[in-house]
């Protein structure tokens, strides 16, 4: 990160504001890697499922050999909006062409939103978009047993449920690992708002069973989290819960990196910027448990 991005970041502060998302964006859509710059196949608004968010797009490296990693984005946005970005938006199509140029096949999806959908079709829609790869990605130069999934926000917490819930697994080969960007864990001891509310509802009964945290501590699926120094303060207890948790169960510490200068929003959209160090960190873990 530049020195100048550094200091817009943190005069940003940690709140979760209009303000603090929309110049966030705004600092990183003129630096997002484009697809055509890294020479990706797209293939755009593939159809995973029958409603009509059921949408997902692949990037392929232009020499994609085949059995190459597969690395499947989950968007944020409160579990009420959010896309996974059309041709010609900055966002999501950075992490996809990101994978590319590192010589994996990327994936973007769109899924249901809240309210309409609650808990748990975001982690049903994964699961859904996760077998149209086993099935697919094969013939785009994907290895169906080597998928990573990553999700940002709301997107992480889809993932962690689909983690933690091994009925949503189906009958193919595990995903090979698991990677959540600022995500959302503990239900139960969760600082509750109008968009948790939206996804999970309000009935307390419900809060153990919707939360994925103990579930992703007795999953064998290698996982990897982050939390950003300027997160808001939901999302820095949600990774303190899930550290003490992980700690007192297993007397070790998931792997956990800790952002410096960033904050909710630019984890995800930082990825294909030059020197990224948490791309350089992904990268690394595709490559070590794929």
């Amino acid at each position: 990160m530049s020195d100048d991005l550094r200091r817009r970041v943190r005069a940003i502060g940690a709140a979760l504001s209009p303000e603090m998302f929309s110049e966030t964006i705004g600092m990183y859509a003129p630096k997002a890697l484009k697809p055509a710059a890294v020479g990706a196949r797209v293939e755009r608004d593939i159809a995973y499922g029958a409603h009509a968010r059921h949408k997902l797009d692949l990037f392929a490296p232009a020499d994609a050999a085949n059995g190459a990693p597969v690395l499947l984005y989950v968007h944020g946005g409160g579990f009420v909006q959010g896309d996974k970005g059309g041709e010609g938006a900055p966002f999501y199509n950075n992490i996809g062409a990101w994978a590319a140029a590192e010589g994996f096949v990327g994936a973007t999806m769109t899924y249901r939103l809240a309210p309409d959908h609650p808990w748990p079709a975001g982690a049903e829609d994964l699961a859904a978009a996760v077998d149209w790869l086993r099935a697919n990605v094969g013939r785009h130069g994907g290895d169906p047993g080597r998928i990573f999934v990553c999700g940002q926000s709301a997107g992480a917490a889809h993932v962690a449920s689909y983690v933690a819930m091994p009925r949503l697994h189906g009958a193919g080969p595990p995903i090979a690992g698991a990677i959540m960007l600022s995500g959302f864990y503990d239900v139960v001891r969760a600082q509750h708002s109008k968009f948790e509310n939206a996804y999970y509802g309000m009935d307390a009964s419900r809060f153990a069973e919707q939360s994925s945290l103990r579930g992703l501590i007795e999953s064998s699926i290698p996982l990897l989290f982050t939390v950003a120094e300027y997160d808001g303060p939901p999302f820095q207890n949600q990774a303190a819960l899930l550290v003490q948790d992980w700690f007192e169960a297993k007397g070790s510490l998931p792997r956990m990196l800790y952002l410096p200068d960033g904050n909710h929003m630019s984890a995800a959209l930082g990825i294909g910027t030059p020197g990224d160090p948490l791309a350089e960190e992904i990268a690394a873990f595709i490559r070590k448990f794929g």
